[in-house]
């Protein structure tokens, strides 16, 4: 049989390609989930600037609730205590110990956009090395020779910090003894704002950098980092694993569901298409075991070639994926990408296990075959509804039963409940695919059809009868339909709701934007016409005394305000009061906390800071994106970068600010209140994304695959139809009607599904079913479906076309 299978493969090479490219495609995108899964749990950064030290202390990147599991990562840069730099130095086995810290610091004329500034006793850190010039006192900055330009040492520079420029002194050029990404300007410790970001520490001659970070002590909070870990201490982003293994699972999850049912629909056609010589098989003498082998044995061999082919991409297109991640700013750039043995291990059991269970499946189809059944089933196809596709309803049972209760969750539940509904209503489709077809043709559909002539009847007489192969083509068009427009429209229906919620309850018609310090607050309310004015600090944050329950991981949005110019109910209290050391509570939290106005609480904010704020308001939120408010000042303060990131102006007439004067400050209208908003999709929108992808990836290959597979194999038939006098336009036009009406089906099954989806996320996030997005992206799909369906339809109809018809009706295959 396994000498039979082979041969098989010479007269079905456009079924078999099919398979080979879909397992190429899924065990390449398999061992990428992979290495996306071990670099979540290596998390490895090799430090730049920091990687002279061999231990660096620093605070724990990443918040652990006290009374909930997981952790989420701080919105601001942990910092420590700076006594602990003189309590290091003196512990035995340490030979010095050196602070750094880290603030924004921009370059006047650097083309340079992310730049850093650090005292320069850091320097050693690296270590940098002065080029010229000498060592930076009061006033004085030494500069990274990129940053230099015609400058040199003794001229004055103009460097923004805290917002403001100062005119400095550069009293030397510097450069790293190797590769660092982040220029660095380096200032006299005395102008260094307070506070340490982390400490180098360097270990005695004879103690082992490893030994010592461990018999540190080190308050709770605090880490000692060694190796490729002091990347966590260096960059910002890189404090748990979460975000990645969520991302990892849930992709590699659906690329095995979406390789399984193309797969299945594709073996499925090509044993449907061979019935005729499967009972030909069986009476000659074949036993149901030795059909079953060969048609494992062929699928098998094709696989395998594709899986071997595919893992070895798998290298490419897990660094391709990983590359796309670090532009959007879901994972640190400096994080490294760690791809080893394991995940194309997992991926090579994972696409083996899902091909052997499919083909399996088939296989036992074709081992039942009886062969006088099915040479009569060779002309007609039974499209009974089997007990296996049974199983479909139960799919679409548990589609509408998602549906239905998504709109009573809240936003942040939402898209976790509704999500599924999509993929659950794809293997809904994909089980009952030649069912619905069949009752997709209703009266009036197929009399517009049929009107189209003697083309249109046999399209529509062809649809009918070979409803099962139809359906294999249409399982990739719905899939990839419901997960690509589910999916992106999703993300763009919950992105629209988050940031109306988060600015609609905002007053104001002018925002600036950049590092607003007070100077610029105070230029600003002071200009003609101005009404009110705010200051906006945005950050996270966790309410621990008393410890709120509903948000472990997941943190509270803070808002920081300076002016009257939030819209929402005040229930009780006032926002005037929000001055000092003070918050203000949505009022169903305060119930739940039973505290009220006068109460005092303790709030940890985005640097780990354990701050007791006394309640002097109860103020109403839009309903699951509620917000704490806070004083602008207290909230600045511990922020990374210490300034408000904006400042929103109540202006009655054009408003005439001079911004040159404060360096990276931009000004517009309302729409820029959405701008660095962390509205917490962003993980979330990347799987969407990615899924995306895969969709159009697998529509594409599949429905080539398939269609090219399902024409070919009609050589007979056409040769039939042009003996009995039908012109080769006449078959064309059948061919392109047929196409044109499962596209069209697939389409609006795809969305039917899409829906299930869509529909309930707006409902439970913007409060009616109506999805927020670009009209594009349908329009987009719709002509991605059609130049795939329709030019394919053709090119495979001329070349089956090509024999004359007496040679079509002896072809050995179709």
């Amino acid at each position: 049989m396994f000498r039979l299978a082979v041969t098989t493969l010479r007269y079905r090479t456009a079924a078999f390609l099919a398979i080979f490219v879909a397992v190429l495609l899924g065990g390449a995108l398999l061992a990428a989930a992979g290495g996306l899964l071990e670099t979540a749990l290596r998390l490895n950064a090799p430090p730049q600037r920091l990687s002279a030290a061999p231990v660096v202390v620093a605070g724990d990147p990443a918040y652990h609730p006290p009374n909930g599991s997981g952790s989420a990562a701080f919105p601001e840069r942990h910092r420590v205590d700076a006594a602990l730099v003189a309590k290091l130095a003196g512990t035995p086995g340490v030979a010095k110990a050196i602070a750094d810290r880290s603030f924004p610091a921009a370059v006047t004329g650097s083309s340079a956009e992310v730049l850093a500034g650090h005292p320069w006793s850091s320097a050693a850190l690296t270590p940098y090395q002065l080029l010229s010039g000498r060592a930076p006192v009061g006033g004085q900055v030494v500069l990274d020779e990129r940053l230099v330009g015609t400058s040199k040492p003794g001229d004055h520079v103009t460097v923004t910090v805290a917002g403001e420029p100062r005119d400095l002194v550069l009293a030397g050029v510097a450069v790293a003894r190797h590769r660092v990404d982040v220029p660095a300007v380096f200032f006299a410790d005395g102008d260094v704002p307070a506070g340490v970001d982390a400490i180098g520490v360097f270990p005695a001659d004879g103690t082992s950098a490893r030994e010592l970070a461990e018999q540190l002590e080190l308050p709770q909070g605090v880490k000692a980092y060694t190796g490729d870990d002091r990347g966590v201490a260096e960059y910002q982003g890189i404090a748990t694993s979460l975000p990645l293994i969520i991302m990892s699972g849930v992709f590699g999850g659906m690329v095995a569901v979406v390789m399984a049912l193309v797969v299945s629909a594709t073996i499925g056609l090509s044993v449907r298409q061979r019935r005729r010589e499967l009972a030909l098989l069986r009476a000659s003498g074949a036993t149901p075991r030795q059909v079953g082998k060969m048609v494992i044995a062929e699928t098998m061999l094709v696989g395998l070639i594709g899986l071997a082919i595919g893992l070895l991409a798998g290298r490419f297109a897990g660094n391709w994926i990983f590359g796309l991640l670090a532009d959007g700013g879901i994972v640190p750039p400096q994080l490294r990408y760690d791809q080893g043995p394991l995940p194309f291990a997992g991926a090579a059991i994972l696409t083996f296990a899902v091909l052997r269970i499919t083909v399996g499946f088939a296989a036992g189809r074709a081992a039942r075959i009886r062969p006088i059944q099915a040479l009569a089933e060779a002309a007609v196809p039974n499209v009974a509804l089997s007990r296996i596709r049974i199983i479909g309803l139960v799919f679409a049972g548990a589609t509408v039963a998602i549906a239905l209760s998504t709109p009573f969750m809240g936003p942040t539940n939402a898209a976790a409940i509704g999500g599924p509904a999509g993929l659950t209503g794809s293997i809904a489709v994909a089980i009952l695919a030649p069912l619905v077809i069949q009752r997709a043709l209703i009266p009036r559909i197929t009399r517009y059809v049929e009107n189209r002539g003697t083309s249109g009847v046999l399209a529509v007489i062809n649809l009918r009868v070979r409803a099962v192969q139809f359906g294999a083509i249409l399982i990739p068009i719905t899939i990839a339909t419901a997960i690509a427009v589910g999916n992106i429209y999703s993300q763009t229906t919950q992105q629209k709701a988050a940031e109306e919620a988060f600015t609609s309850n905002l007053a104001g018609n002018v925002v600036i934007t950049g590092g607003i310090p007070a100077s610029l607050t105070k230029a600003a309310s002071e200009q003609p016409g101005v009404t009110a004015s705010s200051e906006l600090v945005r950050s996270k944050g966790w309410i621990e005394e008393p410890y709120d329950t509903s948000h472990t991981s997941d943190a509270w949005p803070l808002l920081g305000l300076s002016g009257p110019i939030y819209k929402d109910k005040v229930t009780k209290g006032s926002l005037n009061d929000l001055t000092g050391n003070t918050i203000a509570l949505p009022p169903g939290t305060a119930k739940k906390l039973k505290v009220d106005v006068g109460s005092e609480i303790g709030v940890r904010l985005g640097d780990d800071a354990l701050v007791k704020v006394k309640v002097v308001a109860l103020a109403e939120g839009p309903s699951g994106y509620q917000s704490l408010l806070l004083p602008a000042q207290l909230l600045a303060a511990h922020t990374t970068t210490g300034l408000p990131s904006q400042l929103v102006l109540k202006t009655d007439e054009k408003l005439h600010l001079d911004l040159s004067k404060w360096p990276g400050t931009t000004m517009g209208g309302r729409e820029l209140l959405a701008d660095g908003l962390d509205t917490g999709l962003g993980v979330d929108a990347w799987i969407g994304y990615l899924l995306a992808a895969i969709a159009v990836a697998y529509t594409a290959i599949a429905s080539v695959n398939t269609i090219a597979v399902a024409v070919l194999d009609r050589r007979r038939e056409f040769g039939l139809q042009r003996l009995t006098g039908s012109t080769r336009r006449e078959v064309s036009r059948m061919l392109g009607l047929e196409g044109l009406l499962i596209a069209a089906l697939g389409l609006v099954a795809g969305l039917i599904t899409a829906a299930f989806t869509v529909l309930p996320i707006a409902m439970a996030t913007r409060g009616w079913p109506i999805p927020s997005g670009p009209v594009w992206v349908l329009i987009a799909w719709i002509a991605v479906v059609l130049l795939l369906v329709l030019p394919t339809t053709a090119i495979t109809g001329r070349i089956a076309m090509r024999a004359k018809p007496m040679d079509a009706l002896s072809s050995p295959v179709g």
